[in-house]
């Protein structure tokens, strides 16, 4: 007992103000061993005698020390004291009245919950489960739902039913919705016929409350949760339709007071979704008449308050309904775009404020703020920010659907769009969203656009190509960014050669040029920050956050490159001379894998779409690439394996000493005993369609008929589907030119190649509109027609190999 009050002086001590007895304690706090802190320290959290300062201080200790050193810590704990740990954590949280102690333990329970559970989601902590069950949980998406739904589920329908208890009624109810939007569909299509069952009676009668006393908070949230669950059960739900949608469209209809506004709303939103889930089929006998609800929504738009929450539900509407009808919703354009227009073009309200004009202000009333300095600050009104982001998204959702459908539309929607890509506020999330949709919206536009012809085209073009490339430079937010370089790409390989002028390729190097050493140097920077003695596994985890940033940046240059390669073929090469000792520099042996990947990934675009002229540049990339298909790193092997392939097919002459000395190295990573694993299965797949390339194209590289029977023991190629096509296509050349060695002798391989086809097909490898799957159906109608041999192919498949033959022969 003495000890433990010694120790609550210690700790008040550690909040003292006095910086010499502050130090003291600290170092005293320190030399105490583990195992002792976390007794002392859970004494003090539980203490209901104990100090509320000493209380918050050991809950903080408490929770920083389970973070910061609980692998060192907690395993080498008696079991008798990590179940005491455990027991006493949640006996706090319910026994604690202060609320500002209770939510410092739960941030305890938090932690060591985190740290109990591994990487595959086995939790190893179930009591804080029920604990969770009992105190009316949420979600822990997404490993919470895959082990746990049973209870939660049924946890939640129960709750749902305390009809004396409105309030934990719509908490259940949100709690299904955050459950079910997280859900995977096969886990909730066995409670799907009991889930919709509770849904419909508790929105008929929450219904019939609306109407008698004009209670509406738990209808509201069940019709969202009816929403949820048609959205993650899809097609499935057609069989309930009809059990929603009168009292669905009921509510739309005559919900129309004021104070009714967002249950119309989320009415509005839940019928979309479950005319999106079902599918044109089965909405259409309704659509018409949904359609006329909306349009005379619609048409009282301008009536509406600026705050009126149905203006982003009904913008969202529109948008699935888009969807749902396809080329048919382009006549309601007319009547869906003024309004959207007007909402999409909301200006934000702005203002640069000096000191004593911002404590005028209030955050309250919708503005926030960023300093510039002392005496000045950066203010903007957000309000109307979310119903304009929404907008801009469904404009890019009609352009995506609607295709030359929505050229009527594409000038002023650009005029829209074009000055977005450049925003105030970098804190707030809804211009983000706002930026994000604008960048998108510049490839689809064009799609769009092309219909008009090329000179449409390119005065479209050059209104949106100076402001990208000038985003591209100047925009400090690494989603966004990556968004508008994405966009500039597939911009890039719309247009085609000669898209960019000089001073677009001039301004683009210097950029790109830019991004690549910004690259290398925030490398360096965290690698010295990881020398700091403030150094470890919280710093380490912002470390590796900022390096996947960095190398997604590298991602999208990658695609710019590609793009322009793609485009310009060997004309562009010459600029590209400005970067190529920084592409050289990312596949460095030294360097992280992702660097390696993705400048190998940059050199086979050289080789693919500049050979021969690319060859000039072997000396830089040709040792490097035949390395790393030996690499550590799947990823990295893959990006070789692929260059490998370009390179018999496109490379040309020169490169034929190359293809000679990959076949051993790809037949070596093909044969490796985990090749097939799920990490690895990727890169092994390029080295087969590689091998493939090699003997198709360049067969003087390689022995043909002794690596041909292992090549087609290896096939067919299930994950990389671009790469299954080239090798169905190869094995298409050799059967029909009657290769002795693929059909063996009397045709004896046919089985074999029947199950490699089969196999192929039932995994969507190939598909019915490609040219190789044409010629995969001659390969099998030509068998079809010798009864004996058809049918002795046919015995060798299962069931589900049957109807893929079956699904080819049909749809090719």
């Amino acid at each position: 007992m003495a000890e433990q009050q010694q120790f609550y002086l210690l700790l008040g001590n550690l909040m003292s103000p006095d910086n010499t007895a502050r130090k003291q304690s600290e170092e005293t706090y320190e030399n105490i061993p583990g195992q002792t802190k976390i007794t002392f320290l859970l004494q003090a959290v539980h203490d209901a005698a104990a100090a509320e300062e000493v209380k918050q201080m050991a809950a903080v200790l408490l929770r920083r020390l389970l973070s910061s050193a609980f692998d060192e810590i907690y395993p080498g704990l008696t079991v008798e004291l990590q179940t005491a740990i455990k027991t006493e954590l949640l006996n706090c949280i319910q026994a604690e009245n202060s609320s500002n102690i209770r939510k410092k333990v739960c941030d305890v329970a938090a932690e060591l919950s985190r740290n109990l559970i591994d990487d595959d989601g086995n939790n190893q902590w179930p009591e804080v489960l029920k604990f969770l069950f009992d105190s009316m949980a949420t979600d822990f998406a997404p490993n919470f739902q895959k082990k746990f739904h049973d209870k939660v589920i049924s946890a939640l329908l129960q709750t749902m039913e305390d009809q004396t208890n409105p309030r934990v009624q719509a908490h259940a109810a949100a709690a299904l919705i955050n459950f079910t939007e997280d859900c995977p569909k096969n886990l909730l299509i066995p409670y799907l016929e009991n889930l919709v069952q509770h849904l419909h009676i508790i929105m008929v009668a929450k219904l019939q409350e609306l109407i008698q006393k004009g209670t509406k908070l738990v209808l509201e949230q069940v019709v969202t949760s009816i929403a949820s669950v048609a959205d993650t059960a899809e097609e499935k739900f057609v069989p309930y339709y009809d059990l929603f949608m009168p009292s669905l469209k009921h509510i739309v209809e005559n919900a129309v007071q004021k104070e009714l506004r967002l249950l119309r709303g989320k009415t509005i939103e839940c019928i979309s979704l479950i005319g999106l889930a079902v599918g044109k089929e089965k909405f259409m006998p309704d659509a018409s008449a949904v359609m006329q609800l909306l349009l005379k929504t619609q048409t009282d738009f301008n009536d509406l308050e600026d705050d009126d929450p149905q203006i982003s539900y009904m913008i969202s509407a529109w948008a699935r309904m888009c969807k749902i009808l396809g080329k048919e919703f382009q006549q309601y354009l007319p009547v869906v775009m003024g309004p959207l227009m007007k909402t999409a073009s909301i200006k934000p309200e702005v203002a640069l404020l000096d000191t004593q004009d911002m404590e005028n202000m209030s955050e309250d009333d919708g503005w926030e703020f960023v300093n510039l300095g002392d005496q000045q600050s950066f203010g903007i009104k957000t309000a109307g920010l979310e119903e304009k982001a929404t907008a801009c998204q469904m404009l890019v959702c009609y352009a995506k659907e609607l295709k030359e459908g929505f050229v009527e539309y594409t000038e002023q929607v650009v005029k829209l769009m074009v000055p977005l890509l450049k925003f105030y506020f970098h804190d707030d999330i809804l211009e983000r969203m706002t930026t994000m949709a604008a960048a998108e919206s510049m490839p689809l536009l064009l799609e769009c656009a092309r219909v008009r012809g090329p000179e449409y085209l390119t005065q479209m073009w050059h209104f949106m190509c100076d402001a990208l490339i000038k985003a591209i430079g100047t925009e400090p937010d690494s989603d966004v960014l990556s968004e508008i370089m994405h966009s500039f790409a597939k911009c890039i390989e719309l247009m085609g050669d000669g898209c960019l002028n000089n001073e677009h390729f001039e301004e683009l190097g210097g950029i790109l040029k830019g991004k690549l050493e910004e690259h290398f140097k925030n490398q360096e920077l965290r690698q010295a920050k990881r020398q700091d003695e403030d150094y470890d596994e919280q710093v380490e985890e912002t470390l590796q956050d900022e390096d996947e940033n960095d190398v997604y940046i590298l991602t999208k240059v990658s695609d710019i490159l590609h793009s322009l390669f793609s485009s310009y073929k060997e004309k562009v090469l010459p600029w590209f001379e400005q970067l190529l000792q920084l592409i050289v520099n990312l596949i460095c042996p030294h360097r992280p894998w992702a660097d390696r990947q993705w400048g190998l990934c940059i050199f086979d675009d050289v080789v693919e779409h500049c050979s021969p002229s690319s060859f000039k540049y072997a000396e830089y990339f040709l040792q490097p690439m035949l390395q790393s298909l030996c690499d550590s790193s799947p990823e990295v092997r893959q990006a070789a394996a692929y260059g490998i392939g370009v390179m018999a097919q496109f490379g040309g002459e020169s490169y034929r000493p190359f293809c000679t000395e990959a076949i051993p190295l790809l037949v070596g990573v093909i044969q490796a005993a985990d090749s097939r694993a799920k990490e690895n299965v990727n890169a092994t797949e390029n080295c087969i369609s590689a091998v493939g390339k090699v003997m198709r194209y360049r067969p003087e590289c390689v022995n043909v008929n002794e690596v041909l029977p292992h090549w087609l023991s290896w096939l067919p190629l299930n994950e990389d589907k671009e790469e299954a096509v080239h090798t169905f296509n190869f094995l298409c050349d050799l059967i029909e030119s009657n290769n002795p060695i693929v059909l063996g002798p009397d045709n004896t391989n046919l089985p074999k190649i029947f199950l490699i086809i089969a196999d192929g097909v039932a995994n969507e490898s190939v598909k019915g509109e490609d040219g190789c799957s044409k010629r995969l159906a001659n390969v099998i109608h030509q068998v079809q027609v010798s009864g004996e041999l058809w049918t002795q192919c046919v015995s060798t498949l299962n069931e589900a190999q049957q109807k893929a033959i079956q699904d080819l022969l049909n749809t090719a």
